[in-house]
């Protein structure tokens, strides 16, 4: 009976290392959610500006916005997938900001999209740079490489179009 109770050390063994998760994956895990909650953000604020802004600067730049999201968007999506993480809507911070657009009008809605997007780019700007410092996955670091340099483009173009808004 005694024989029965005791723990087994490999089959212990093994159940941590199957559970276990390191600070790297948990990093990682953290980055997909996150670029993915402000690529959502993003995109559904772009859509709100093609429909509403009456300039067609923003509404130009709303557009490569939204089609340059949805395609980090999707490459996120399919890297969380090999990796089996499930990428779920944690908090909806943005929900405000979507709110604060939809209830803007003519200038004031101009002015409160640019700066809206941009603290968002920002924000993803920032993940994107704090995981290509954290991990050494080739796919992440690739993802990096490849939407970093047009994350800059977009926010300094956002930042001149908003300049020029003021």
């Amino acid at each position: 009976m005694s024989s029965c109770r005791k723990i087994n050390p490999i089959e212990t063994t093994l159940k941590n290392q199957t559970f276990a998760k390191n600070e790297r994956e948990e990093s990682e895990a953290f980055f997909f959610i996150s670029t993915s909650n402000i690529c959502k953000g993003i995109v559904s604020k772009s859509k709100i500006a093609q429909q509403k802004s009456s300039d067609e600067s923003i509404q130009q730049l709303s557009k490569r916005i939204e089609a340059h999201e949805n395609q980090l968007l999707d490459e996120i999506s399919k890297i969380a997938t090999t990796k089996l993480i499930v990428i779920t809507e944690i908090n909806a911070t943005h929900r405000r900001d979507l709110y604060n657009l939809i209830d803007a009008n003519g200038n004031e809605f101009n002015n409160e999209y640019l700066n809206s997007v941009k603290e968002s780019l920002s924000d993803q700007t920032e993940l994107l740079e704090s995981i290509s410092t954290e991990t050494n996955d080739k796919t992440i670091l690739q993802l990096v490489l490849h939407f970093l340099p047009e994350q800059y483009k977009v926010l300094r173009e956002t930042e001149r179009l908003q300049k020029q808004n003021i």
